[in-house]
C-alpha cells in the first residue's frame, strides 16, 4: 500500500497536521511538532546509517504486519498450544498436582495484568516496533526457561508396570499403599515453570496492546479492521500448530531413547502404557531459536512507517465526545508518568469504552471456557476418545474463530462502517450467536449404561459402587480408569472392575477374556460376538448428534468472533488517540480479570457440578470426575453461556445508546488540515 504510515500523535504533541483532526482550539494548534520532525521519525528500515535497499520493500504496513503475525502466531503456539497440551505430562513428570498446574497456567495472565496498563502507558509515546522486538526477546527466554527443568532434572524412571486385569490371591503385583514416600525434588521445579511462564506474559503484553494500535496508526481508517482482522486470525494458527506439534512430540519418548532395562523390576514400556511420558521439551526449544530471529525484522522498523502525516490528516476523529479529548489536548496528558493516574481515570469514566470492555470480557469468559472444556464436552456427551474429542474441537474452534474474524474486519473495511456503526454490527452477531447457543437443548446426549454407577452388575452390585461380588477379589484399583466395553453393551470401568482374568492383541484394539462380571451378549447375531468378553475403550455411543452439535457450534462461534475485531476498533476509535494503546491496556486488564481467567474456574465448577463418578482412591484421595451427567452438563454449559451472551449484548446496546460523535464542525476538512499545517510549518 503506497503512502501506508503511522498515525502516532502518541509518540508526541499533537497537531494539526499529525493525527486524527480535532477541534480547533488554541491548545491543539499550539502543540505541533514541525514537519521535519515527523518526517525524521518516518524513517528507512534498517539500523542506524545500515539501512539496505532490499529492506525498504518491508517498509510498509504489510511488511509490519507479516512480522506482527509470525510473532503472535510463535506466542500461539508456546502460550496456547504447546503449555496446554504438556500440563499434564509436566504434571506427572515432577509430581505436581492440577491446583499446582494450574497456578502455571495462571501465571501468564498474572504477569499480563500486572504489566499491561504499565507497557502500554510507557510505551504510548516509545518506539513501537522495538517494544515489539522486546517482545520478542522475553517470548523466547520464556519459552527457554520453560524447557530447562527437563535438562536439569536427570532421566525418567518410569517404575513398575501396572497390571490392569483382576489380580486373583497368590498371583505377583504391584503393592499399594498410603504410607509416606521419600520426599522428592521434583516438585521444586514449579517455581521454574512459574518464572518461564511469568516471562512468556512479560512478552505478550506489548503484543497485543502496542503492537495492535501500531496497525491501527499504520493504514487509512477504512482498513483498520481489515489489517487488525488479519493480525488476529493469523494468531490463532498458533494453537493449532501447537496442539498438532505438541501432540506429534509427546509420541516420541520423553527422553528419545527408551531404556532396555533399569533393574530387574522395570519392564520396557510403548505409547499405551500409562507411565509413557512424551518429549514436551522439544517444541519449546524450537519456538525459542525461531522466536528470537523475529528480533531483528522489528529491530529495523523505524518509529513511524512512512507517510504518518499523510494517512493521519485524512483521519477525522471519532471520540466519544464527553469532554475527555479536550481534557487530554489541553493539560497534554501522557506525557510524564505522574499522568498515569488521571489518564487511567479519564478512560475509566468513558461509559462507551467500559462499556464495550465489559462486552468483550464476557465474550472472553465464553471463549476461554469453552476452549478449554470443549474436548472434555465432546468425548462425555459423544463418547469419543480424548485425541478424537481435543482434534474435533480443534477443527471447530480455530476456523471458525479465525473465519468469524477475517470476516468482520472486511465487512467493517468494505463498508466504511463509522464507530456507531460498528457496535451496532456487533449486536447483530452477538444476537444471533446468542441463537446458535440453543444447539445444546437439542443436540445432547444421554448416558450410556455404565457397571456400578447407572448398572447393577446384571442386579448383583449396587448403583454408585463399581465393587460388586464378581469382581470383590480382584484387589482393583480406582486409581486406574481404563474404561472397557462389554459384549453386554455395558461400560466398565476397567478390566479389573469387569474381572477379565487374561488378555490379548489383535490388529485394532485389546481384548479381554475370562471377564466374571460381563453378563451374556444383547444380540445373538453371529459368531463375532463370542471372540471376545470385553474390548478396551468406551462402549459405542448411540447418540447422533454429534454432526448436528459441530456444525451448530461452528457457526456460533463464527458469530461470536466476529464481534472480536469490530470491538478493538471501536475502542481505538472512542478514545483520545494520545490514549488508544493505553485503552487497550486497561482493555486487557478486565479481560483477563473478567473473563479469562474466571472462564474455565467457572466452565470447571459447573462440569464437576455434573460429576457422577469421582476418582476416589485407596488413600481416600477424591481426584478427578470420571463419568458426568451428560443432560445436566450440557444445560449448565448453555446456560453459562447464554447468560454471558446476554450481559454481551446489554453492554454493547449500552454502548450504543450513550455514545456522542464529535460535532460536525469540530472534524476538519483535509484542506483545512493542510491549510493549519502550512500555517504552522
Amino acid at each position: 500500500m503506497k503512502g501506508g504510515g503511522i498515525e502516532n500523535p502518541v509518540f508526541e504533541p499533537p497537531s494539526p497536521d499529525l493525527g486524527r483532526q480535532r477541534q480547533a482550539s488554541p491548545a491543539g494548534a499550539g502543540a505541533g511538532v514541525p514537519a521535519a520532525e515527523a518526517e525524521a521519525e518516518e524513517g528507512p528500515c534498517g539500523w542506524g546509517p545500515c539501512a539496505p535497499k532490499a529492506l525498504q520493500l518491508c517498509n510498509n504496513p504489510e511488511g509490519y504486519l507479516a512480522a506482527y503475525s509470525l510473532l503472535a502466531i510463535f506466542q500461539g503456539i508456546v502460550v496456547n498450544g504447546l503449555i496446554n497440551i504438556s500440563i499434564s505430562t509436566i504434571e506427572r513428570r515432577y509430581e505436581l498436582n492440577s491446583s499446582l498446574t494450574g497456578l502455571i497456567s495462571a501465571s501468564y495472565d498474572i504477569a499480563f495484568c500486572i504489566l499491561s496498563l504499565f507497557v502500554s502507558f510507557v510505551g504510548e509515546r516509545g518506539h513501537k516496533p522495538r517494544w515489539l522486538a522486546f517482545s520478542a526477546f522475553m517470548l523466547g527466554l520464556g519459552s527457554l526457561i520453560f524447557s530447562l527443568p527437563h535438562f536439569s532434572s536427570g532421566k525418567y524412571h518410569y517404575g513398575a508396570k501396572l497390571e490392569d486385569t483382576c489380580q486373583i490371591p497368590g498371583t505377583s503385583s504391584a503393592n499399594f499403599t498410603c504410607s509416606a514416600s521419600t520426599k522428592s525434588s521434583l516438585p521444586k521445579y514449579l517455581y521454574v515453570f512459574i518464572l518461564g511462564q511469568l516471562l512468556l506474559g512479560v512478552g505478550g503484553t506489548p503484543l497485543y496492546t502496542l503492537g495492535t494500535a501500531f496497525i491501527d496508526d499504520s493504514v487509512p481508517k477504512h482498513k483498520s479492521s481489515l489489517y487488525i482482522g488479519i493480525g488476529y486470525a493469523m494468531s490463532l494458527l498458533g494453537p493449532a500448530i501447537g496442539y498438532v506439534l505438541g501432540g506429534q512430540l509427546l509420541n516420541i519418548y520423553i527422553d528419545i531413547q527408551i531404556p532396555e532395562r533399569q533393574d530387574t523390576t522395570y519392564t520396557k514400556m510403548d505409547q499405551d502404557d500409562p507411565r509413557w511420558l512424551g518429549a514436551w521439551w522439544i517444541a519449546f526449544l524450537a519456538c525459542f531459536f525461531a522466536i528470537w530471529l523475529l528480533i531483528i525484522p522489528f529491530s529495523c522498523f523505524p518509529k513511524h512507517l512512512p507517510g504518518t502525516a499523510k494517512i493521519q490528516a485524512e483521519k477525522v476523529s471519532e471520540t466519544h465526545n464527553d469532554g475527555s479529548e479536550a481534557l487530554v489536548e489541553t493539560k497534554n496528558i501522557g506525557r510524564s508518568f505522574k499522568d498515569f493516574p488521571m489518564a487511567l481515570l479519564i478512560l475509566l469514566k468513558n461509559p462507551v469504552l467500559m462499556s464495550l470492555i465489559i462486552a468483550s470480557s464476557s465474550e472472553a469468559l465464553v471463549a476461554t471456557g469453552f476452549a478449554t472444556f470443549l474436548p472434555k464436552f465432546i468425548e462425555n456427551q459423544f463418547g469419543k476418545t480424548s485425541s478424537f474429542s481435543a482434534t474435533l474441537g480443534g477443527l471447530v474452534l480455530i476456523p471458525a474463530a479465525a473465519l468469524g474474524q477475517i470476516i468482520s474486519g472486511i465487512l467493517v473495511s468494505k463498508c466504511k462502517m463509522d464507530c456507531k456503526s460498528i457496535i451496532k454490527f456487533m449486536i447483530g452477531t452477538c444476537s444471533v450467536a446468542l441463537l446458535l447457543n440453543t444447539v445444546f437443548l437439542f443436540a445432547k446426549c444421554g448416558n450410556e449404561p455404565f457397571a456400578g454407577v447407572s448398572e447393577t452388575y446384571n442386579g448383583t452390585g449396587m448403583l454408585n459402587n463399581l465393587t460388586a461380588p464378581c469382581n470383590a477379589n480382584c484387589r482393583c484399583l480406582r486409581s486406574m480408569y481404563y474404561p472397557v466395553c462389554g459384549r453386554d453393551e455395558v461400560q466398565y470401568f476397567s478390566p479389573c472392575f469387569a474381572g477379565c482374568a487374561s488378555h490379548l492383541f489383535n490388529n485394532v484394539k485389546k481384548m479381554y477374556h475370562n471377564c466374571s462380571c460381563i453378563g451374556k451378549p444383547k444380540r445373538e447375531n453371529g459368531s463375532e460376538d463370542f471372540l471376545y468378553e470385553a474390548v478396551s475403550g468406551k462402549c459405542p455411543t448411540q447418540c447422533k448428534f454429534l454432526p448436528l452439535f459441530l456444525i451448530f457450534f461452528f457457526f456460533a462461534v463464527v458469530f461470536t468472533f466476529m464481534a472480536v475485531t469490530p470491538t478493538t476498533v471501536a475502542i481505538l476509535r472512542c478514545v483520545p488517540d494520545k490514549q488508544r494503546s493505553f485503552a487497550l491496556g486497561v482493555q486487557s486488564v478486565f479481560l483477563r480479570l473478567l473473563g479469562t481467567i474466571p472462564g474455565p474456574i467457572l466452565f470447571g465448577v459447573a462440569i464437576d457440578n455434573s460429576c457422577t463418578l469421582w476418582d476416589i482412591n485407596e488413600c481416600k484421595t477424591k481426584g478427578a470426575c470420571w463419568v458426568y451427567d451428560n443432560e445436566r452438563m450440557a444445560y449448565l454449559l448453555m446456560g453459562i453461556s447464554a447468560a454471558c451472551k446476554i450481559i454481551t449484548i446489554i453492554f454493547v446496546v449500552t454502548a450504543v445508546c450513550l455514545y456522542k460523535p464529535p460535532p460536525a464542525s469540530a472534524a476538519l476538512s483535509q484542506k483545512d488540515s493542510e491549510m493549519v499545517s502550512a500555517i504552522h510549518t
